[in-house]
């Protein structure tokens, strides 16, 4: 990590830890610089054979859970009332033509290609924030898990609507998925007049800040994350947390920042275009909050804020992180894609 934007506290205590986590809401930092590691807490409990046919269940003992989605895709917690199993339903596969998704994103406005919409028309936009599919063996495209970093496999990015976006991700990696799906990473000040609108807006869909509009006022994952490692949540059980709390810098190590429960936790990550306010004239979704969005600087820079901070770094649409190399990725980072009009 390069050019820090601010120091992180040694925590001693308990106390300290949830306190720091909640008034930092981390602000996507994380003091482990690359090489990117390989692996994570926890493998999605799938086969191959599932992950092929892009359709699995895993059954866990009933407990209260904050998580919605698992694994591969779309998923549903299924609590049973009367203290049976749950069972999540993963990797919904998506059938599709060459090269295109008609069944999942919507039709280009503007000249544009699929999920996009056109920006005065000069280039071409994401509707929404990025989602990642990758090939089955079967030769669909299922998605990649949205809580899980690309290591290794071959994915490209689609724009869909009620998903939710792909966290995890560096600069780099999105670059390739862009370029996968014959687009690219936007330029920063494309990313800003996308974000601001014909209307020239500050928050993208006004010029007065309305707290909520977006997705912006979203829970603390590391203060969840701290929660769950003391009390030995489900979540704890069901994605392998460590059995002692971290202490003082360890609270932002990679693997922490990097653990795939944090997105899911309740009241963190949102699905694209679940904020129906959250858009301007242009038809864009989410430009402010929910995810950072790497931009095309070979540096590292990310635009918008996330689902805790949408001000410290700039308001709304002017919101810029400059604090990270290409490679860096966290839960907070994520991506939409820019093209030329066709």
């Amino acid at each position: 990590m390069t050019r820090p934007h601010f120091s992180l506290p040694l925590a001693g205590t308990l106390a300290t830890l949830f306190a720091s986590a909640a008034s930092l809401g981390t602000g996507g930092c994380s003091q482990v610089p690359a090489p990117e590691p390989r692996g994570m807490l926890s493998e999605p409990r799938v086969s191959p054979a599932q992950r092929s046919r892009g359709v699995a269940k895993t059954t866990v003992t009933r407990r209260p859970l904050a998580a919605r989605s698992v694994g591969v895709g779309t998923a549903e917690n299924t609590d049973d009332d009367d203290g049976g199993d749950v069972t999540f339903e993963i990797g919904t596969p998506i059938i599709f033509a060459p090269g295109r998704m008609t069944d999942a994103e919507s039709s280009g406005v503007g000249g544009c290609r699929a999920g996009m919409v056109s920006v005065e028309g000069r280039f071409c936009v994401d509707r929404f924030e990025g989602s990642l599919v990758e090939p089955s063996a079967g030769g669909d495209e299922v998605f990649h898990s949205p809580y899980e970093p690309v290591n290794g496999q071959s994915v490209r990015a689609v724009s869909v609507a009620g998903r939710h976006p792909q966290g995890y991700i560096s600069g780099k990696q999105a670059k390739r998925a862009c370029a996968a799906s014959g687009k690219r990473l936007c330029k920063g000040p494309e990313w800003r007049q996308a974000c601001a609108g014909p209307e020239k807006a500050t928050w993208s869909y006004g010029s007065t800040a309305e707290p909520g509009r977006c997705n912006d006022q979203g829970k603390s994952p590391i203060t969840l994350y701290l929660a769950s490692v003391r009390t030995h949540d489900a979540i704890s059980f069901r994605f392998s947390l460590p059995q002692e709390m971290p202490r003082g810098q360890d609270v932002w190590s990679w693997p922490v920042m990097n653990s795939p429960a944090l997105n899911q936790y309740e009241g963190t990550l949102a699905t694209t275009g679940s904020h129906a306010g959250c858009t301007n004239g242009y038809g864009v979704y989410d430009m402010v909050g929910n995810l950072h969005e790497w931009i095309d600087d070979p540096d590292g820079t990310f635009l918008g804020g996330y689902y805790q901070d949408v001000t410290q770094n700039g308001d709304g649409c002017g919101y810029r992180t400059a604090a990270h190399e290409f490679a860096y990725h966290d839960y907070s980072t994520g991506f939409r894609c820019c093209a030329d009009l066709d």
